[in-house]
């Protein structure tokens, strides 16, 4: 029998560096969405360090003194964790663990970990478990050491293996052995994606947490895992939607963040796979964020990646009712007006108003607008429909 434990939150310190490239305001943005990150993956942030850099150290990431007062706290608070905000070299990953003498992540170790607890299909296991061995490979240190008892003499002499040797070709043929897999899946996903025939797909993109799959539930009334938390959803889910009187395939995608892991965009390619073949794509936004332009920047950058940025899309900005603005009070004369103080109508008249780019504003959960937003899909999708099926005028005409 399987005993039964709760869940005890692990103690975590986050580490951070202020550099030319990124300011104290988007370090802080970035500690934030880390401090996400680990709650989400099961830990707790206790205190953040954060160091001005020219650029990151190489041999440490951050300074020797920091270092010290990182370790001086962790000693004293009985704190089992550091979490770096960056992907640390195989090189630095080494010499802080034996500097500090804790567990030591970087931001792609965290991702990783997420994905592994999320992962519920055998296509999104293959993936999360090839991504997680090629980060692994070059990072293979004092990990094991089932070999260090080994004794010469009589019979043990001649050729061999170091342990690292092994443990480094033992992962190697587990890699070759989950591209392999992963091929295999491939080939499946592609015939059934064949097999919808010539259907409209449409593809839910954004970044992560922003309420795909939510507006999934609301428009396709199926029961999508849904969550606030971030990369609720990992496994590719397809559903039949009907709007009026044209049915059409909605895909629910993996959602994206900043910082996004190189291994985990190779290996979820079968995943990306959706999006690159779909006909329309709905790109989410969360409004209520205070750095949503940052995340469309993010997606849109992701989408060039793969291919997938001219294709038509819909701009749905989510979540009206939790968005909330800075306001300037009348007889204040010195306060500017920027983007804080921007209302959703303010917004709307800025290059959300562009004629080339549809957009839309929805509350997924309330359900405010979201006649609209059927109408606008219903139009988008009808264009695809008429150029795939010129002579099915009859299913346009209005009764």
């Amino acid at each position: 029998m399987i005993e039964t434990r709760e869940a005890i939150s692990e103690k975590a310190v986050l580490i951070g560096i202020i550099t030319q490239h990124q300011d104290e305001k988007k370090s802080e943005e970035y500690l934030d969405e880390l401090e996400f990150l680990t709650l989400t993956a099961g830990g707790f942030a206790v205190k953040r360090f954060v160091q001005k850099l020219d650029k990151p150290h190489p041999k440490t990431f951050i300074g020797t003194g920091k270092l010290e007062d990182v370790k001086a706290y962790i000693d004293s608070n009985d704190i089992g964790t550091a979490i770096f905000d960056d992907e640390l070299s195989p090189a630095q990953l080494r010499n802080v663990e034996r500097f500090l003498d804790c567990k030591i992540l970087d931001r792609t170790n965290l991702i990783l970990d997420i994905f592994a607890s999320r992962a519920q299909t055998s296509s999104a296991k293959a993936q999360v478990e090839l991504a997680q061995y090629q980060y692994l490979l070059p990072r293979l240190t004092r990990m094991w050491t089932h070999l260090d008892k080994q004794k010469g003499g009589i019979g043990m002499r001649g050729p061999g293996e170091t342990e690292i040797e092994t443990d480094r070709r033992i992962i190697r043929d587990k890699i070759s052995l989950l591209k392999k897999k992963l091929v295999t899946i491939d080939k499946q996903m592609s015939i059934q994606r064949k097999n919808r025939g010539k259907m409209v797909r449409v593809a839910l993109v954004g970044y992560t947490n922003v309420g795909k799959s939510t507006l999934m539930n609301v428009v396709s009334k199926s029961e999508v895992f849904a969550e606030n938390k971030l990369f609720a959803t990992l496994d590719t889910t397809v559903r039949k939607v009907v709007i009026k009187n044209i049915p059409f395939l909605m895909t629910d995608t993996v959602g994206f963040i900043r910082k996004l892991p190189t291994q985990l965009v190779e290996s979820f390619k079968s995943t990306l796979d959706e999006v690159r073949e779909a006909d329309l794509l709905l790109h989410v936004v969360d409004i209520s964020h205070p750095n949503f332009e940052d995340h469309i920047a993010s997606v849109n950058k992701i989408l060039d990646e793969i291919d997938s940025k001219d294709k038509p899309t819909v701009m749905v900005f989510n979540k009206i009712d939790a968005y909330t603005h800075e306001t300037i009070d009348e007889d204040d004369l010195i306060t500017e007006k920027t983007k804080e103080h921007y209302t959703l109508e303010d917004w709307k008249r800025t290059w959300m108003n562009d004629l080339e780019t549809e957009s839309i504003f929805i509350s997924a959960l309330n359900k405010d607008n979201l006649e609209n937003f059927k109408d606008k899909v219903y139009e988008e999708v009808k264009k695809i429909h008429i150029q795939r099926f010129p002579y099915n005028d009859f299913l346009y005409q209005e009764y």
